[in-house]
């Protein structure tokens, strides 16, 4: 077995899900527990985690030091290399550059980590501010960046690597093959494919719902989709999908759902009209947490309401996923960084059992799932939206005027997307009211108008993304389209930033 130390990265989960992939059984365990975890256990192989702490602070995760002398290999990742450097009397301090995004590593010495790709330099994915500026006794530098030494360092006397980079995430390369590297090579374990148990998912709903009927709450996205037609194939009839008409969706959503349930799964969904409702409690509400929270609750309460007008309805259905866990503060040492309706939205007392199928996966993963489930390919390669729509894509109040503008603009982001062929190449595609006024010159004449933004990004798990390079006429249309389009728009500027440092979403 492999032990993932979880240190509170919002990658933690990720690390453990690649080692899974490998075919290998992964434990996370919190750093409080590592050697209980290794003296009743056979572990192969030990990964410290990345996190938001910093190792010279107080109070900060640790780890007990006779871990480095259980004679097991240890691969720390970002954080797992800092703390490593730290215990072992290394030298570790804030560095004089963050590096937050993508970095190109050098590779410096030979190591069996690096073994197969070890020739011209490489992208790979950093997220941190402090530093190894000084290896421990008896480890050696091997890999740096432009702006740090310290990119990664070895002992390979003992089996400890470390690296300052992120392999788990996709936009590193090579990663995965750092992993199976550590894995087979450096811990000595056979790998092999692995395949989601699907029979044992859809069996393990089927006990969690019993004869109880299931309300499984659906927006038209994907993983809403893919956790209805799972529980729809464990307990059949029992599943009543209820969709929550918020206002906030894209614009033809509610008939998007009711095609998907009457023709899919041959079920009526419920429709419960309730625009007036949300726009009242997002009222006067700018904090985009304090958004989450509001709409969280009323969906909430609209559910329970629902769920009273059938016989045992005793159990909730959401499609929620590991990255919506995970950022709404899924594990102990975690930064919260927003709350997810589905998630850090929810209120802590529900009136009934909530069911989550997929909330140990990614994706990518939910949709393989949905492939396997024989849902269309058009419905699982779907772009995902946000729970809380089109709320949080408004900085500021959410009004009526300033939601007709943002799905107007939507909209003509959606159609240009779709007529030059984009929209199948990125994962996310949308627009932002910003709440920032800009001069314009309309007519001849002076215009003070809101400035929109455009966010087109690049992903697969949704843990780090990219930017999507398109080209320069398909912004110029869609920029063209919402200044002349969208009433009291100034101009429109396009987001160029990378997760990390920034979210899939402005709030």
């Amino acid at each position: 077995m492999i032990l993932v130390v979880d240190f509170g990265s919002q990658t933690a989960h990720l690390i453990s899900r690649r080692i899974r992939d490998l075919g290998v059984p992964v434990q996370v365990v919190e750093p409080e527990k590592v050697m209980q975890k290794i003296n009743g256990h056979r572990s192969s192989g030990i990964i410290f985690s990345g996190g938001p702490a910093f190792v010279n602070v107080k109070g900060s995760p640790t780890i007990d030091k006779k871990v480095f002398d259980a004679g097991i290999p240890i691969l720390g990742i970002c954080y797992g290399m800092q703390l490593t450097g730290y215990l072992l009397e290394g030298k570790v301090k804030p560095g004089k550059v963050k590096e937050f995004g993508p970095a190109v590593l050098q590779i410096n010495t030979a190591s069996k980590l690096f073994a197969g790709f070890s020739g011209k330099p490489f992208q790979v994915w950093m997220s941190h501010g402090d530093t190894v500026l000084e290896p421990p006794k008896g480890f050696d530098m091997i890999a740096s960046t432009a702006d740090i030494k310290g990119g990664a360092m070895h002992d390979e006397k003992r089996k400890i690597y470390c690296i300052q980079f992120h392999p788990e995430v996709e936009h590193t390369r090579f990663g995965k093959l750092m992993l199976r590297n550590f894995v087979a090579e450096i811990c000595g374990l056979k790998t092999k494919n692995h395949r989601t148990d699907l029979k044992g998912l859809i069996a393990q709903i089927k006990r969690d719902i019993g004869r109880a009927n299931a309300l499984c709450a659906v927006s038209g996205g994907v993983d809403s989709t893919v956790a209805a037609a799972l529980v729809a194939r464990a307990v059949g009839k029992q599943l009543v999908p209820v969709y929550i008409e918020s206002g906030l969706m894209r614009l033809g959503t509610a008939e998007e759902v009711r095609q998907i349930f009457t023709k899919q799964f041959k079920i009526q969904p419920v429709i419960v009209e309730a625009r007036k409702e949300f726009l009242t409690a997002l009222k006067g509400v700018k904090d985009p947490e304090e958004k989450r929270q509001a709409i969280g609750a009323l969906y909430i309460k609209l559910f329970e309401k629902e769920a009273k007008k059938h016989k045992g309805m005793d159990v909730l259905v959401q499609g929620t996923i590991y990255s919506d866990v995970i950022e709404s503060k899924g594990t102990k040492h975690a930064d919260k960084i927003k709350s997810h309706h589905n998630g850090g939205g929810l209120p802590k007392e529900l009136g009934v059992k909530l069911v989550e199928p997929l909330r140990g996966y990614y994706k990518d993963e939910v949709r393989k799932i949905g492939r396997r489930l024989g849902l269309p390919r058009r419905l699982v390669q779907k772009q995902v939206f946000p729970g809380p729509g089109q709320a949080i894509r408004i900085v500021g109040a959410v009004t009526e005027k300033r939601l007709a503008q943002q799905q107007q603009a939507d909209q003509i982001v959606l159609e240009e997307m779709e007529k030059s062929g984009w929209l199948k190449r990125v994962y996310m595609s949308f627009p932002i009211m910003t709440g920032a006024p800009s001069t314009a010159v309309k007519g001849d004449g002076r215009f003070f108008g809101e400035v929109v933004a455009l966010r087109i990004i690049e992903s697969k798990d949704v843990m780090t993304t990219n930017w999507a390079r398109l080209p320069h006429s398909l912004l110029q249309k869609m920029s063209s389209r919402i200044v002349n389009e969208v009433p009291d728009v100034s101009r429109v500027v396009y987001d160029i930033t990378t997760k990390p440092p920034a979210t899939m979403e402005w709030e």
